[in-house]
């Protein structure tokens, strides 16, 4: 088998960061990459066509009675700026000591490629492995996937006959202890503006009378949380699934405490809703965040104005069970009848993501209509990681949302079973970004544990 590490500097020296169109040269050349390297392990590889950045699928066919197993990665990167703050050129890779840096080492290529490997590793040492395997890599999961629910339309015939999805792109706390994600949150986005007089007015000349649009605004946002941290919206809660007593048990075994966390964050205290610590609100609870705010002069020294209008930027992460759209509802309904006299509202809303949540076997609350290759899958994983880590993953709920997951339930109706392989130190999405060369040998090792496993 080819060198883990070269293959995966050599597919980091593509510069494919997908939201710039200068990028096209390095985009293309990395899709091409991911899909040479594809066809050279036996797979019969096409270029699926998008209205953006088209995806590589690749396959391993076989008996319609074998597990079929689809494999998810991406080849698109982050842009790299700010470049002053790189210790080496993000688009050259560097070893350094045991860490290779460069963009998209740990987001995504770098996992992807110890999937891979895993499964070539696998198939080189058992070439009749009864598993068939479809192989997705799409090139826009950093600017949101926009090509994506498209793609699953058009191929979702083919697509459906798979088991299960297998995909490492999410996070684990520590190359010792890694996790398997069992849920990932929902999104919902909306701006509100709040207009008042038609030009900003002089306060001295108008203030008292004239609503003023900042004011306005402070005291809608005020009211969207109660004393107690909860979202103060009618029906927001509704349809929330607590979790089960085992997911607080995995969460409490995470090697990381709030003061730990506090301290790293800088911040001086944690304000959690009600009924919830620190670290469970991050994973198991749905919020509602004001990610941007503007109104008024914002230069130097001061400007004694009225402004003309004040807006804020409002996304809710929402957890499984709750829908999108009915939260939406709810939060543009509140919004409406709070808004205070004097100005006019104007709400803009943003595409949503549906949450998305899969139980392991042998769980109080796993279904009992579980498809058998989902849960081999997962007992497989759980089987290699202790083989290899020396200890079991943990089971948990992620923060954040990856909304293909989602569409590939809603779509495919499949399930996914997902290994995180980068760690907080791995600085996504950030100058420095490294992928751990200790995880990537584990990871392969791991990875051809589990498809030899399902093959037998």
């Amino acid at each position: 088998m080819q060198d883990p590490l070269k293959i995966i500097q050599d597919y980091v020296r593509h510069p494919s960061i997908s939201t710039d169109p200068e990028a096209k040269e390095g985009m293309v050349a990395s899709r091409d990459y991911i899909c040479n390297l594809l066809s050279s392990l036996g797979f019969k590889t096409e270029i699926a066509e998008t209205p953006l950045h088209p995806l590589v699928l690749a396959e391993r066919e076989g008996d319609s009675s074998w597990p079929h197993v689809l494999l998810y990665g991406h080849y698109d990167v982050q842009p790299a700026d700010p470049l002053e703050l790189w210790s080496s050129a993000p688009f050259e890779p560097e070893v350094r000591g045991n860490r290779v840096y460069g963009r998209g080492t740990a987001d995504n290529k770098g996992p992807q490629i110890a999937m891979i490997l895993g499964l070539a590793r696998a198939l080189e040492k058992h070439p009749d492995l009864p598993v068939r395997i479809t192989v997705m890599i799409e090139g826009e999961e950093e600017i949101g996937s926009p090509s994506f629910p498209g793609f699953l339309e058009k191929y979702q015939d083919r697509l459906k006959q798979a088991d299960l999805v297998i995909l490492s792109d999410t996070c684990s706390p520590s190359i010792d202890q890694v996790t398997v994600t069992t849920a990932l949150r929902g999104l919902m986005a909306l701006e509100v503006t709040l207009h008042g007089p038609n030009v900003d007015l002089h306060s001295g000349l108008h203030g008292g009378p004239v609503m003023n649009p900042i004011r306005a605004l402070a005291k809608l946002c005020a009211s969207l949380h109660d004393e107690q941290g909860r979202v103060a919206v009618p029906g927001f809660y509704d349809t929330v699934i607590e979790p089960e007593a085992w997911e607080r048990e995995q969460l409490a075994a995470l090697p990381q405490d709030e003061g730990t966390y506090k301290q790293s964050l800088g911040v001086p205290a944690f304000t959690p809703p009600e009924g919830y610590n620190a670290l469970e609100s991050i994973r198991f609870a749905p919020t509602l965040e004001f990610n941007g705010i503007t109104g008024g002069y914002q230069g130097e020294g001061s400007k004694t104005i009225i402004p003309s209008k004040a807006s804020v930027k409002i996304t809710c992460r929402l957890v499984a069970n709750q829908d999108p759209k009915d939260i939406e509802a709810k939060v543009v309904q509140a919004i409406k009848e709070r808004c205070p006299e004097g100005v006019r509202l104007e709400c803009r809303v943003d595409a949503g993501a549906e949450a998305y949540c899969v139980i392991p076997p042998g769980k109080p609350n796993t279904p009992k209509d579980q498809p058998a290759v989902v849960a081999k899958a997962f007992t497989a994983m759980d089987n290699a990681v202790k083989d290899v880590f020396g200890k079991a993953p943990l089971y948990l709920r992620e923060g954040g949302s990856v909304p293909i997951i989602a569409q590939i339930k809603t779509v495919l109706g499949l399930d996914s079973l997902m290994l995180g392989l980068f760690t907080p130190e791995d600085n996504l999405h950030a100058p420095d970004e490294s992928f751990d060369l200790t995880l990537m040998q584990r990871g392969i090792e791991t990875y051809e544990k589990v498809f030899t496993e399902l093959g037998k």
